[in-house]
């Protein structure tokens, strides 16, 4: 009978090969170098599995977070920065080794990087230029993670099970995702055009006293996920460029979508829905009207953005978009299920440190 790790192997070896990526050889151990592939093509050759690793640039959450889903992360992480939505935030119940750690400062350079004499330093893609370009040229291995949608996700997964040299942890991530994404999509399979509402994310700032409303890319997270959902994200063909768009109320209420999720980074949606709400021009929209106007789901983080906490996102919007067909989203349960199998977290833990986290329309 094949052995579950020798079936995991096998696994990953398609998903490595359909992706570009590298051969099963790369995985197992052995006395040759070890090559690791990244999804945006990048290459390395390392003797040895790293095992000082630092994890720095923009975006650190989305990688960190992501990086911690293996059991090895906490003993191979060394350094990482501490950025606006903070290492301290999450982390602490994760790597029982946080604080030995060491802090890079924000934006830190190449040379503050080689002095922790890292085996491997991890990266978001875009910041290769920037710091990833100047490390290799420096002798300092990179990778780069993307996850900016469920498929790449899944990829990045995969390169990450070489990182630890765990092919079965990388499986077994890949499939908790899958699962859920499967499950949710057979929910839609049959769901007509006319039986989707307009759907509108807006993101919610406020610098100086200014307030800003801004919508993301078709190609972002936010825009997979309303679509997933069931829904129809009304404002793509108001975008331009490849980040948030900012739009005006007047934009909002010519649109008068059936339903509107708010973001707030810092944690407040909630808040901002009860202003917004009260105001002459908002409760005039149809989604106010209708009770459907939601503060996006957040516990440590907002779980819109490409951080591990996106398919915790996906299943949340089902149950507002199309609450008829997620009838079998027990959301509560999926998140102890995320932490609980994802994080390795135990129930006292999550009941008294990550539950009490939990704002926006969560029931």
């Amino acid at each position: 009978m094949i052995s579950r790790f020798v079936f995991a192997l096998l696994v990953v070896t398609l998903l490595l090969s359909a992706c570009n990526l590298t051969t099963t050889a790369d995985i197992l151990p052995s006395d040759s170098t070890i090559t690791i592939t990244d999804t945006t093509g990048h290459a390395i050759i390392l003797d040895n599995l790293p095992e000082r690793i630092v994890i720095a640039g923009s975006a650190t959450v989305m990688v960190q977070d992501t990086i911690y889903l293996f059991p090895e992360a906490p003993e191979r992480v060394v350094a990482l920065e501490n950025r606006k939505q903070s290492a301290y935030t999450f982390l602490p119940l994760v790597d029982p080794f946080l604080d030995d750690k060491d802090m890079l400062e924000i934006n830190a350079g190449p040379e503050q990087i080689v002095a922790l004499q890292p085996d491997l330093v991890i990266l978001k893609n875009f910041m290769a230029e920037k710091l990833g370009n100047p490390l290799a040229e420096l002798g300092i291995p990179v990778i780069y993670l993307n996850l900016e949608t469920p498929e790449i996700y899944y990829q990045d997964i995969v390169v990450l099970g070489q990182v630890f040299g765990n092919p079965e942890r990388a499986l077994e991530i890949v499939d908790f995702y899958q699962s859920r994404v499967s499950a949710i999509e057979d929910a839609m399979s049959d769901l007509g055009e006319e039986n989707k509402p307009d759907v509108l994310v807006l993101e919610y700032s406020e610098k100086g006293g200014d307030v800003a409303f801004q919508v993301p890319p078709t190609s972002w997270l936010q825009t997979i996920l309303v679509q997933t959902a069931g829904g129809k994200p009304i404002w793509t063909e108001a975008v331009n460029g490849g980040g948030w768009t900012i739009i005006t109320i007047e934009q909002i209420a010519a649109w008068d979508p059936d339903q509107i999720f708010v973001i707030d980074y810092s944690g407040s949606a909630a808040q901002v829905v009860e202003r917004l709400i009260s105001q002459p021009i908002w409760s005039n929209l149809k989604a106010v009207k209708n009770g459907q106007i939601y503060a996006f789901a957040f516990d440590f983080y907002s779980w819109d953005q490409p951080d591990t906490r996106w398919i915790l996102g996906l299943q949340w919007m089902a149950t507002k978009i199309q609450p008829q067909r997620a009838t079998e989203v027990d959301i509560l349960g999926e998140i102890n299920d995320f932490y609980s199998h994802l994080y390795r977290i135990e129930p006292a833990i999550l009941e008294n440190e990550i539950m009490p986290k939990l704002t926006g329309d969560i029931p």
